[in-house]
C-alpha cells in the first residue's frame, strides 16, 4: 500500500473500547497495544416495542381509572356537577356563524382528516427534505397510532352517556369518554408542533408551533359547543393525545430534539474567510448529468466570484475523471470543480488526492453520498456557490486494494454483500435512476434482501482477527447513505479513520431489529463480550484486512467492481482538500 499509516494506538470510539495486546507488549501498551471500539449491539427493535408496550397499557389503565372515577364516585362531586351547566352554556350561545366555525374546527379533529394530516406529513417529511426524515414520520404514525388504540380501549371500559342537549353532529354508539376528536388531533398537531419547534428557525418556529398547540384547544372547544362531550371528556382526550406524544417522543426521538444532520467535518467556525484565489480553474464535468444550461449556470457562478475563464472537460466511459484532473494539476489548476456523480468524484479525488490543489464539489449524480454529508446544497449552481463562499478544509479519504481490485482510493464508502448486490442492480437502470432518483435503491436493496449470508475474518489494526457471519459488510468515510438513513452513525469524514458495519440479520425479527436500528441513526448499546451474532455490529479502524469465505460483489462509491473474497483498507488522512461552507456554531 503507497499510503503510510501511523503505528500508534487506534483512538476508540466512544463509549466504549476493547483493547488487544500484540504479541510481547507489556501491559504499558507502547507501539505494540492495539486499541479498537468494541463491537456494540443495539438495543433493538424488541427492546423498544416492549418499552413502548409497557408505557401505552400504564397509560391505558391511567385513562381507563379516571373515566371510571368520572362516572363512578366522582360523579356527584363539584366540578363533575357543574359539566352539564356547561354544556347548556354552550347551546345558549349557539349562532349561525358560530356553528360554522364549530364545523370546520371539528372537522380538524374527524378520522379523515386526522389520518390524511398524517399521511400527508408522514409522506413530506420522507420525501421533500435533502435527507429524509425517517424517525420524525415514524415518530407521528406511532403517536397517532398509540392515541388511537388506547381511545379503543377506553370506549369498551368505560360507559359515559353524552350530554343530555341537542348535539349538531351525529355520532356513532361510543362513550363520550374520551373525546376521539380531541385526541387526534392533539396527536398529530401536536407532534408537527414539537417537529416545527426543532426543525425550523427564527422566530417562526414558535409561531408556528403554538398556532399548531392551539388547534386541538379549537377541536376541543367546537365538540362542547355542538353538545358532543362534556368537559372532562375533552380533558380526557388531551391527556390521551398528550401522553401518546410524549410515548412516542421518548421512544423514537429519545435525544428529545430533531436536530439538523450534525456537520462531519469539524471546520472552524470562527476567524477571517480565506477563500481560494481567483486563478486557472479547471470543471471536471459528467455529460450524461450536466447539460449545457447547467454548464452555463456554473459557469456565471464562477464568474461572480472572480473565476474567470473557467476550462470546462468532460468526462468519458473510457476516463470518468481521473486523467482530466491530473492534466488540469499538471497544467497548473488553482481550483479543480468537479460536477457529476460518486463514480465522477472517485476518479478526480485519486488524481487530488496528496496535492494541495482544492476542491469544489458540484453533486449532479444520483447518490452523491459525500455532498450529503458534508452537507453541501444539492442544487449544482447552490452548492458550488457555497463552496466558494467557504474556505479548504482537508477531509480523510480511504485506500482500498483486494483480489483483483488494484489500490485505489475512495472518498464516501466501499463494500461487498448486499450493497453492492444493491448497487448493480440500481445501476443496471439508468432511466430508473434519472426519473426516481435515491428510491431506485430502495427497490433495489428489497430484490436483493436474500442476498446469502457468509463467514467473514476481519482483523482490525493489527490485532487478532474477529470471526463473524454477514451478509453486508460495509467500510465508510461517511456515514449517511440514499434515503437518509445512517449506516454508520460516528462516521465523520476527517476524524482519521475509517467506520466498519458488519450486518448479519437472521430472520424476520433481525432484519426488523436491523432496521429499526438504521432508522434511528444507530443508536447502540455496549455489547459485554466479541462472540458476535449481532444483527448490527460497528467498529472504527485505521486499517482492516477482510477476507470472505466466498466470493462476493463488491463495490467502490456506489460503482460495482469486481467480486473477490480479500479487501484490505485503510485510511488516508487529511488527503483530499475541499472547499466548504463555513459552519454556525
Amino acid at each position: 500500500m503507497s499510503t503510510a499509516v501511523p503505528e500508534r494506538p487506534v483512538e476508540p470510539k466512544r463509549p466504549v473500547e476493547l483493547t488487544a495486546e500484540a504479541p510481547g507488549a507489556g501491559r504499558g501498551g507502547g507501539l505494540g497495544a492495539v486499541a479498537l471500539s468494541r463491537p456494540a449491539m443495539p438495543r433493538g427493535i424488541g427492546w423498544s416495542v416492549r418499552w413502548i408496550a409497557a408505557l401505552t397499557v400504564c397509560q391505558a389503565t391511567l385513562m381507563v381509572g379516571l373515566g371510571l372515577l368520572i362516572t363512578g364516585p366522582a360523579r356527584h362531586l363539584w366540578p363533575l356537577t357543574a359539566e352539564d351547566g356547561v354544556n347548556e352554556a354552550f347551546v345558549r350561545l349557539r349562532t349561525g356563524t358560530l356553528t360554522t366555525l364549530s364545523s370546520v374546527a371539528s372537522q380538524a379533529g374527524n378520522t379523515g382528516t386526522v389520518i390524511g394530516v398524517t399521511l400527508a406529513s408522514c409522506l413530506a417529511l420522507v420525501l421533500l427534505p435533502r435527507l429524509p426524515m425517517w424517525r420524525q414520520a415514524v415518530f407521528l404514525a406511532v403517536a397517532v397510532s398509540l392515541q388511537s388504540l388506547v381511545f379503543l380501549v377506553i370506549t369498551v371500559a368505560v360507559d359515559r352517556h353524552r350530554p343530555e342537549v341537542h348535539r349538531l353532529d351525529g355520532s356513532l354508539p361510543t362513550s363520550s369518554y374520551t373525546s376521539g376528536h380531541t385526541g387526534a388531533a392533539t396527536a398529530i398537531y401536536g407532534g408537527l408542533a414539537l417537529l416545527a419547534l426543532s426543525r425550523l428557525r427564527g422566530p417562526w418556529r414558535t409561531v408556528v408551533a403554538c398556532l399548531l398547540c392551539v388547534l386541538p384547544l379549537l377541536v376541543g372547544l367546537a365538540r362542547l359547543y355542538r353538545g358532543m362531550h362534556h368537559p372532562t371528556d375533552v380533558m380526557g382526550g388531551l391527556v390521551n393525545g398528550t401522553l401518546s406524544l410524549l410515548i412516542a417522543r421518548r421512544a423514537l426521538l429519545a435525544d428529545g430534539a430533531v436536530a439538523a444532520p450534525p456537520s462531519p467535518v469539524s471546520a472552524p467556525t470562527a476567524g477571517p474567510s480565506r477563500p481560494v484565489a481567483p486563478g486557472r480553474t479547471a470543471v471536471i464535468f459528467n455529460p450524461t448529468v450536466t447539460d449545457e444550461a447547467g454548464r452555463d449556470a456554473l459557469r456565471r457562478v464562477l464568474e461572480h466570484h472572480g473565476h474567470t475563464a473557467p476550462v470546462f472537460v468532460e468526462t468519458t466511459a473510457e476516463d470518468p475523471g481521473g486523467g482530466q484532473t491530473a492534466r488540469a494539476v499538471r497544467d497548473g489548476a488553482a481550483l479543480v470543480v468537479v460536477c457529476g456523480g460518486d463514480g465522477t468524484l472517485r476518479a478526480a479525488a485519486e488524481s487530488l488526492a496528496g496535492t494541495d490543489v482544492p476542491l469544489a464539489l458540484v453533486p449532479c449524480g444520483t447518490g452523491n453520498l459525500l455532498a450529503r454529508n458534508l452537507g453541501l446544497p444539492l442544487a449544482p449552481a447552490d452548492a458550488l456557490d457555497a463552496a466558494l463562499r467557504g474556505t479548504p478544509h482537508r477531509i480523510d479519504l480511504g485506500r482500498i486494494e483486494g483480489d483483483g481490485l488494484p489500490s485505489t482510493y475512495f472518498a464516501a464508502m466501499a463494500g461487498a454483500g448486499l450493497d453492492a448486490a444493491t448497487m448493480r442492480r440500481a445501476n443496471a437502470n439508468d432511466r430508473a435512476k434519472a426519473v426516481f432518483g435515491w428510491p431506485t435503491y430502495v427497490l433495489a436493496v428489497l430484490r436483493e434482501l436474500r442476498t446469502p449470508r457468509t463467514g467473514v475474518s476481519v482483523r482490525l489494526d493489527g490485532a487478532p482477527a474477529l470471526r463473524r457471519t454477514a451478509r453486508m459488510v460495509l467500510v465508510g468515510n461517511i456515514g449517511t447513505v440514499q434515503g437518509g438513513v445512517t449506516l454508520l452513525p460516528e462516521a465523520r469524514a476527517d476524524d482519521g479513520r475509517l467506520d466498519l458495519l458488519v450486518l448479519d440479520p437472521r430472520g424476520i425479527g433481525g432484519w426488523l431489529s436491523a432496521l429499526w436500528t438504521l432508522l434511528r441513526g444507530g443508536t447502540t448499546a455496549a455489547r459485554e463480550g466479541g462472540e458476535g451474532g449481532a444483527p448490527v455490529e460497528f467498529f472504527t479502524f485505521r486499517r482492516a484486512d477482510i477476507t470472505f469465505d466466498t466470493e462476493l460483489p463488491r463495490e467502490l462509491d456506489g460503482d460495482p467492481v469486481t467480486a473477490g473474497r480479500h479487501l484490505t483498507a485503510e485510511v488516508a488522512p487529511g488527503a483530499l482538500t475541499v472547499l466548504l461552507p463555513a459552519r454556525e456554531q
